[in-house]
């Protein structure tokens, strides 16, 4: 649980800032939307490839740019 204590003359703002900031770095808030749906294994494989795909397909692109292929 990330908790935050409000330091001797600190503003709520200034507070609320390392609030988020540590909310941000501990990954809540990613793993709160992750878990917002159930996803079936099978659903999670096709994104999971579809995305390995695109990366691949990026890559190459990169790839073909650089030794002037395009």
């Amino acid at each position: 649980m990330t908790k935050v204590t409000v330091r001797e003359g600190e503003t709520p703002d200034r507070a609320i800032k390392r609030f988020k900031r540590k909310v941000e770095q501990a990954g809540i808030l990613k793993e709160v939307r992750k878990r917002e749906h159930y996803l079936k294994p099978s659903v999670k494989a096709k994104l999971k490839a579809r995305a390995a795909e695109a990366r691949a397909r990026k890559r190459e692109k990169r790839l073909a740019m650089s030794q002037g292929g395009m």
